[in-house]
């Protein structure tokens, strides 16, 4: 009888391998997980241990104790952050890296063993299917993980520019679906330790002292539509009298359809990362679905509410070649930004290149063919 039972095969592979690793990493004190999080904190030195949990899902109690055992056996030091006292980061020591290449050529000879009668055909299959079950169950993850009700950890307070038109204050929410290695808000993605979340009842008192200075207010993130309980939060606002603009990545389809259908949103500003090709690896994915991102997409185009296609330009990411298909799939769009990088210590991958105010130009006049009102943010 052929057995395909999705959750019972996941089941043996973790046991099997945690088994194997328990056993082979023994004369190192270490475990399967130990070991594990010990080759991420390595992998990305200066790493916080939300980070380390969120990387994985991982439960937080299991991290720290994790970590705490690796500091007591000398292989993790945990040092306090220059630019916030508050946020702790986690570096591998001396002890530690004299272990870690054994970690890898075990990792390696495990991965050997179990892929010795597979294909790379097969192989480059499963990584596929793999990387959509596993973005699914991320997914899940972060919706369950943060409360029903939406939770903002920052506010500015009076701007000019990110509400078109309109003077407003911003409001950040924490966490996201996506990983995009430019994006210059880690700490809101992550949820750093030192982030300090905002009293809801303060922010309205604040919005209703601001009457008839404020025109609106805009919902930024991370990813806004991923908190259960924000329509009900922009109920309150709407019932100040202001207006709405929510900045999205366009992945949460029903979301931002049932906010636009029930008339709680005047403005949408949505990030269309690349052109459908380069889409996963622009978002730190190695495949992904964008069935509900053209839906998004389609929607805005249609006309149902205000809105703002945006594009931020990386040089590891973006060419002519992507600009140009970017600008066929959105031809006939009512308006789109390009926005210029800027590589800044918030940025989840560091090292990333902005391109020159002349290459701009021509990608924007290249748009131009096909969203007329296209323009440029973040040059002079």
């Amino acid at each position: 009888m052929t057995r395909n039972i999705l959750s019972l095969d996941s089941s043996i592979l973790y046991r099997s391998s945690q088994k194997h690793f328990d056993r082979i990493f023994e004369r190192y004190g270490l475990g399967y997980a130990s070991a594990l999080f010990l080759t991420i904190i390595y992998e990305t030195e200066g790493i916080t241990m939300n980070e380390v949990a969120v990387s994985g899902s991982f439960d937080k109690g299991t991290v720290t104790k994790s970590i705490q055992k690796l500091q007591d056996q000398g292989l993790v030091e945990v040092r306090v952050s220059i630019e916030d006292k508050r946020q702790k980061n986690l570096y591998t020591t001396a002890k530690a890296q004299e272990i870690m290449t054994d970690i890898y050529l075990q990792k390696q000879a495990w991965w050997d063993y179990l892929l010795q009668d597979v294909s790379d055909l097969e192989l480059d299959e499963y990584m596929r299917t793999s990387a959509k079950i596993m973005m699914r169950a991320k997914e899940y993850d972060i919706k369950d993980d943060i409360e029903s009700s939406v939770r903002f950890f920052g506010i500015q307070k009076v701007t000019l520019l990110d509400y078109p038109g309109n003077v407003a204050a911003t409001l950040f929410t924490g966490g996201c679906n996506f990983r995009c290695p430019f994006c210059q808000n880690k700490p809101l993605v992550f949820l750093d330790e030192g982030n300090t979340e905002l009293d809801k009842e303060d922010i309205l008192s604040y919005l209703k002292e601001r009457h008839g200075l404020l025109d609106g207010v805009c919902i930024s993130g991370g990813e806004p539509l991923i908190h259960k309980g924000l329509k009900s939060f922009i109920k309150k606002i709407k019932d100040l009298g202001l207006k709405v603009k929510i900045d999205t990545n366009g992945s949460l389809y029903d979301e931002l359809r049932d906010l636009i259908e029930e008339g709680l949103v005047d403005y949408v500003a949505m990030d269309v990362k690349n052109s459908k090709e380069r889409y996963p690896m622009t978002i730190g994915l190695d495949s992904y679905d964008l069935t509900n991102i053209e839906k998004s997409v389609d929607l805005l185009k249609s006309g149902v509410v205000d809105y703002e296609f945006r594009t931020t330009v990386v040089k590891e990411y973006h060419d002519l070649d992507a600009i140009r298909e970017l600008g066929q799939w959105l031809k006939g769009s009512k308006r789109l930004y390009l926005q210029q990088f800027v590589d800044r210590d918030s940025c989840i991958m560091k090292g990333l290149h902005a391109y020159d105010k002349a290459t701009l130009i021509a990608m924007r006049d290249e748009l131009r063919k096909y969203i007329p009102d296209t323009d440029i943010r973040g040059i002079e």
